[in-house]
């Protein structure tokens, strides 16, 4: 079955069984909601769209974005073999969100620690050893 691993370097933390999924968390600085939505693509991520809840400092919007309902829309149309996340304790976590809602990454992963402030998230086949 299809789905994602969350990890680092190869090794495995958790699996979720799912074929598209939301990544949102709040910008550190400017405190706005970003939101970006993925699909599984075999190993690699599709970035199909994202939306960021208003502008500030190195947040300009690309050519092309419309506001709605106070988030800026646009579609980066990415395929990315991993995405590697920045995840420490004083930027707050990420949430993975599902057509049944969103969920802090910690509920896999336990709370962000300084000392391994990196996960990687990409696509794999979810129950069957993915270790590298």
């Amino acid at each position: 079955m299809i789905g994602v691993c969350l990890g680092l370097a190869g090794v495995i933390w958790a699996q979720l069984p799912v074929g598209a999924f939301s990544l949102a968390w709040e910008h550190s600085v400017e405190k706005v909601r970003w939101e970006e939505d993925y699909q599984v693509r075999g190993r690699e991520l599709y970035l199909a769209e994202a939306r960021v809840q208003g502008s500030g400092a190195g947040m300009e919007m690309p050519a092309g974005a419309r506001l709605d309902r106070g988030f800026w829309h646009y579609r980066p149309q990415l395929i990315l073999p991993l995405l590697r996340l920045g995840r420490t304790p004083e930027a707050g976590d990420y949430q993975l969100c599902q057509a049944a809602g969103c969920r802090p990454m910690s509920d896999w992963l336990g709370a962000p620690d300084a000392a391994l402030p990196v996960v990687e998230v990409w696509g794999c086949d979810v129950g069957l050893d993915e270790r590298l």
